[in-house]
């Protein structure tokens, strides 16, 4: 329907839905009114103001850390719209693939004004939580939307006229929302079009480091374009479409869905070579498509040794030049390892993973999902060392209306219903409460939830991942773990080697170099000295060394032995195989995590600040570690 209509007509409408439970399907537009019935089936209340509670600083940082790659890639087109933004009195709205409000920019009057109603960073704009907004919606319709005024769900949200667009990458696996927010009083017509034009441009960019062991092709029925973000992008592996972007997508008529099904003799009449040889080629219904192809580029592995019995490295050697850091880096034992997991979590088994702070235990997770019968579907992670105790119950299994102090007047659906359907990674679940251990694992068993303060139980479906740092067979034997939760979530173990047992760990640090050196050169001397490091707080540890040189020197600069932290200009092996901690192989995690923030923090002569980011941990967590006292300013 047009969505030119008078605010008399329409707040009728909205008057007619919200009053009476229904309205003519004429009188709303359909995207709109889908949403306000899922929110009705939900129990949001219209004209109570949703409680959105941004999380603290330390959770917001490890969401972006998390989120990385997507930032990098967006931040051209943030601080394009930004500036169109501002002009036009609007904010721009960057968020993670739930909702999550990773930045915003723009106009500082309307970012005050968006505060009010907490559309800020640190905060959810899901549907489930915050009604039909165009954030939430869009991610519910995996499609671009536009909600104006009064079609928010909220009526306090009325204040806002909202433009959403999702962003996908190769794969099609939704990984953030760009959005443009302005006053609903003022006409905002480009708007849509921007940020689905910046989307593009995102998308486009995802694939600048080429997709391993394809055939890329570039086409577009218009070769002037050929080149820009409007060309399309389509990868086969084998023969089968494996990744593509929307525009590629569109040319062939094609959806996301169709990733992974369709074949290249399905979809275009002549042979590749063609293409190869005139740079034109037809497709199946015989329209003609200019073009180019970048040739299939086998990634490049790096001859490591199988990973000792006790464990696999998440995070070791594959990868082609200048892939971006944030992609990890498997070698041939850990992907037969996530082969075996995948496998697992398909048949409705739960996986276990088990390994050091540092050895990539998430990495391994999101990369298990990416690749399960669930990829499509969200994947949920929760820390259950960083919730706090008295709130991790209601964070983990929602809560209605009035069921305790403080708790959120329209309720919380709770994260493990955000999973329903996805993936749950329960990350730290050794250190989870042991009081709620029971009720976890009722709901495990019975896969079926109750919110705190009572309402209808609620039936689940979501595979489970869970990690660990801690040994919890000797939580068990301390009595700080359930044995029956153990075995409920314990089928199928992998356990992440630590860097330290890497067979080749000059090759690692070559290999993670390679990907942001952007022209600095370390010399023999300091790569010898990274590689013989132990790094006892492994990967996460080294790519923050690695970060941190590249911050501190200009292209071009090469860098030496002096230039490194101080912990690394002096090896002492013979210190490390007699004294150290790591020498006997069976030392106490704990053990080994408080040397390793020890030698930081003398390596930093006491800089708090800098060990933390080299140890990519937060201050508190060193000064509760070491016993320092916190500074207060």
């Amino acid at each position: 329907m047009s969505r030119i209509r008078s605010s008399t007509d329409f707040s009728q409408a909205r008057r007619a839905f919200f009053e009476r439970g229904n309205v003519a399907p004429s009188e709303v537009p359909k995207t709109i009114l889908q949403s306000w019935q899922r929110c009705r089936r939900l129990g949001l209340p219209a004209e109570a103001s949703p409680l959105i509670e941004p999380i603290p600083d330390a959770r917001l940082r490890e969401m972006r850390e998390r989120n990385e790659r997507l930032w990098r890639l967006a931040r051209a087109e943030l601080a394009s719209l930004s500036s169109d933004a501002d002009a036009s009195g609007s904010i721009v709205v960057l968020t993670d693939d739930t909702g999550w409000v990773l930045d915003a920019a723009g106009h500082p009057q309307f970012l005050d004004k968006a505060g009010r109603v907490a559309l800020m960073p640190g905060t959810c704009w899901n549907e489930a939580q915050v009604g039909t907004n165009a954030i939430g919606t869009a991610i519910v319709e995996r499609r671009a939307v536009e909600v104006r005024g009064s079609e928010h769900y909220r009526a306090t949200h009325g204040i806002l006229t909202c433009n959403a667009t999702p962003i996908h990458d190769p794969y099609g696996q939704l990984v953030g929302v760009l959005d443009i927010t302005g006053d609903s009083r003022a006409q905002h017509l480009h708007a849509l079009g921007l940020v689905r034009m910046a989307v593009a441009n995102i998308e486009h960019r995802y694939f600048d480091d080429g997709i391993d062991d394809c055939e890329l092709l570039r086409l577009h029925r218009d070769p002037t374009l050929l080149g820009s973000a409007r060309e399309g992008l389509l990868a086969f592996r084998a023969g089968k479409l494996v990744a593509a972007n929307q525009a590629g997508l569109a040319l062939l008529d094609l959806q996301r869905d169709d990733l992974g099904r369709a074949t290249y003799d399905g979809l275009f009449d002549d042979a590749l070579s063609l293409l190869r040889r005139d740079g034109v080629l037809r497709d199946r219904f015989g329209r003609a498509l200019f073009g180019r192809i970048d040739e299939a580029r086998a990634t490049q592995r790096i001859a490591v040794p199988a990973a000792p019995a006790r464990g696999v490295h998440a995070h070791a050697i594959a990868r082609p030049p200048t892939r971006p850091i944030d992609a990890p880096l498997f070698d041939a034992a850990t992907t037969a390892a996530l082969d075996r997991a995948c496998r697992v979590l398909d048949a409705e088994l739960p996986v276990l993973i088990v390994g050091e702070t540092g050895t990539g235990k998430e990495v391994f997770a999101r990369e298990l999902h990416r690749r399960c019968a669930r990829h499509g579907q969200p994947f949920v992670a929760v820390n259950c060392a960083a919730l706090p105790e008295g709130l991790i119950e209601a964070e983990l299994f929602g809560y209605e209306e009035g069921a305790f102090t403080g708790a959120r007047r329209q309720g919380n659906p709770g994260l493990l219903r955000q999973a329903n359907g996805g993936v749950l990674f329960l990350d730290e679940i050794g250190d989870m409460p042991l009081a709620l251990q029971p009720r976890l694992l009722r709901v495990l068993q019975e896969r079926e939830l109750s919110p705190l303060g009572g309402g209808k139980p609620v039936k689940l479906d979501f595979a489970l991942i869970c990690a660990t740092h801690c040994d919890l067979e000797t939580a068990i034997a301390e009595r700080r773990f359930r044995a029956d939760l153990y075995y409920r979530v314990a089928h199928h173990i992998e356990r992440l080697a630590p860097l330290r047992d890497a067979a080749d760990r000059a090759a690692i640090v070559d290999a993670l170099w390679s990907r942001i050196a952007q022209q600095r050169v370390l010399t023999d001397e300091a790569q010898r000295a990274l590689a013989a490091h132990a790094w006892p707080g492994n990967w996460r540890q080294l790519v923050a060394c690695l970060r941190t040189l590249v911050a501190l020197h200009d292209e071009g600069a090469n860098i030496g032995l002096d230039a490194l932290p101080g912990y690394l200009q002096t090896p002492k092996p013979q210190t490390l195989a007699t004294s150290s901690p790591l020498a006997a192989g069976f030392a106490q995690l704990d053990v080994l995590e408080e040397t390793a923030m020890r030698e930081t923090l003398a390596a930093c002569d006491g800089n708090i600040a800098r060990a933390a980011r080299l140890l990519g941990v937060n201050r508190s967590t060193l000064y509760r570690r070491l016993g320092k006292p916190a500074r207060t300013h």
